[in-house]
């Protein structure tokens, strides 16, 4: 027990310690590139002397400077704008203070955006935005692989029927994603049939009560949910009954088959739990593509989580909230990466003790 708990501690650490490396230069490359290499700063230099002009030009409390004097206060009302900001310092030694303020959740003011209570605060934005995007992908996700482990377990055990040829030649209309899919059912189920809302994450103005918001919740939920799931349930179907059918020929399968064990049983030990660790895997990557592709579902259904606010951040040229929504991207997803390693680690006691094979 005591071997057994020291190498799963060991395990975590050496997967904390890859996370966080990953995190590091994700972050760092997103520091790099939301800054065009620095090109930015030039831009915020030449915004701050527009504002700087354009506040003391024509301001009657600077008439009595001569033309020289006005030109040389302008300029260090300038120089201190853009000392303040950090700006007259190498974009490179200020791309690791960047760093340091990302990765410690010290993601400044925004430049253009503020958040519904008003806030300029990056962190109190991106606060506001992660529940939303959160409540839609774990809803959409579970219901992914419940739906598509029944379906593929289902199917595994009717090889060649027509149920099964039918839902498999489905499999490569995952490859759209699934904003494609939410376009379609908006046209069909809000603007030919209209018994769904267009989008939003509740009706506005939002229902008084506890349970008429959670209706209106639930409402605007199934078309953003719908689409997600329809995007990728297939491809699952398809490559999860894949392992079912390859481990359910497996020698100890027949021989378990043999002595007559139920197929209930059959299926929950010696084929669904052996296949739980690619299947776990393979969703990893499912909710990873799911999270990437949000940002245009998002926009798509109108929905107020990260995605969007990352697409409208972009519109707006604002860095300190395009960087700070990567940033929690990067934290969301090492997250699900760490957590879902340790249930890897339960299912397969290969990953506990370090063997191989």
């Amino acid at each position: 027990m005591r071997d057994t708990i020291k190498k799963l501690g060991k395990f975590a650490l050496m997967r904390v310690i890859t996370l966080a490396f990953a995190l590091v230069v994700a972050v760092y490359l997103t520091v790099f590139i939301a800054n065009w290499g620095g090109e930015m700063d030039e831009n915020r230099k030449q915004l701050i002397q527009f504002e700087v002009a354009s506040e003391m030009t024509g301001n009657p409390a600077y008439d009595h400077y001569s033309s020289e004097e006005f030109r040389e206060l302008m300029q260090e009302q300038i120089d201190t704008q853009i000392a303040r900001r950090g700006l007259d310092e190498p974009f490179l030694l200020r791309s690791f203070d960047y760093l340091i303020d990302a990765i410690t959740l010290d993601l400044g003011r925004s430049q253009e955006m503020t958040s519904d209570t008003g806030s300029r605060n990056v962190r109190v934005i991106l606060l506001e935005r992660i529940p939303p995007t959160l409540l839609l992908i774990a809803t959409s996700q579970l219901i992914t692989f419940f739906l598509a482990v029944f379906i593929a377990l289902h199917l595994s055990r009717r090889y060649g029927s027509i149920l099964d040829k039918l839902v498999i030649s489905l499999a490569p209309s995952s490859a759209a994603p699934g904003w494609f899919y939410g376009l379609w059912l908006i046209l069909i189920f809000a603007a030919a049939l209209g018994v769904l809302p267009w989008g939003r994450m509740v009706e506005a103005p939002p229902p008084p009560t506890t349970w008429g918001y959670a209706l209106s919740l639930l409402q605007h939920m199934i078309l953003p949910v719908s689409a997600m799931v329809l995007g990728s349930v297939f491809a699952a179907i398809y490559s999860w009954r894949t392992f079912f059918l390859i481990y359910s020929s497996e020698d100890y399968v027949e021989l378990a088959q043999a002595k007559g064990l139920s197929s209930r049983d059959l299926e929950r030990r010696y084929i669904l739990r052996p296949t739980l660790p690619p299947i776990i895997t393979n969703f990893l990557l499912m909710i990873i593509t799911v999270l990437l592709g949000s940002i245009v579902l998002e926009t798509v259904f109108n929905w107020p989580g990260l995605g969007r606010l990352i697409f409208q951040a972009i519109n707006l040229y604002d860095t300190p909230v395009i960087v700070g929504s990567v940033v929690i991207y990067g934290y969301l997803l090492a997250a699900a990466v760490f957590f879902l390693d340790f249930i890897y680690a339960a299912l397969d006691p290969r990953v506990r003790t370090g063997e191989r094979g």
